[in-house]
């Protein structure tokens, strides 16, 4: 059973956020890290690049499969996970404590539409 984090808010598309004020602290859940196997690589926008809810911003390489990462919220990028870059498996032993990308948050009311942990918990059970 993959763990899900209560007071996180969820994707369909299997991201989860934090929200630290106006700052979303965004990565990928354990059950899509579990989905993909072991995580070889982690697509990442720079900082002060714009990210657009629902729209791409990266992508996760496992060795069987892409898959690409599409951001719960819209905004600028104000840091990426460079531990990431040099150790992308990090995803893949806590994907909640290896965010992939912080957020400064341009319309918060956006994260109204994610899902709560028993949405998602829902979700992934189907």
């Amino acid at each position: 059973m993959s763990k899900i984090v209560e007071g996180l808010r969820y994707s369909d598309s299997h991201e989860w956020v934090k929200v630290e004020g106006d700052i979303a602290v965004i990565g990928v859940s354990d059950f899509a890290q579990s989905e993909m196997g072991d995580i070889t690589y982690v697509d990442m926008p720079d900082e002060d690049e714009e990210v657009t809810a629902g729209e791409e911003f990266g992508a996760l390489e496992s060795v069987k499969a892409s898959s690409d990462l599409y951001c719960p919220v819209s905004g600028v990028v104000v840091e990426k996970n460079e531990d990431l870059e040099d150790a992308p498996e990090k995803v893949n032993e806590d994907a909640y404590a290896n965010w992939i990308i912080k957020v400064k948050m341009s319309d918060p009311s956006e994260l109204d539409s994610l899902l709560d942990a028993a949405g998602y918990k829902a979700l992934i059970e189907k």
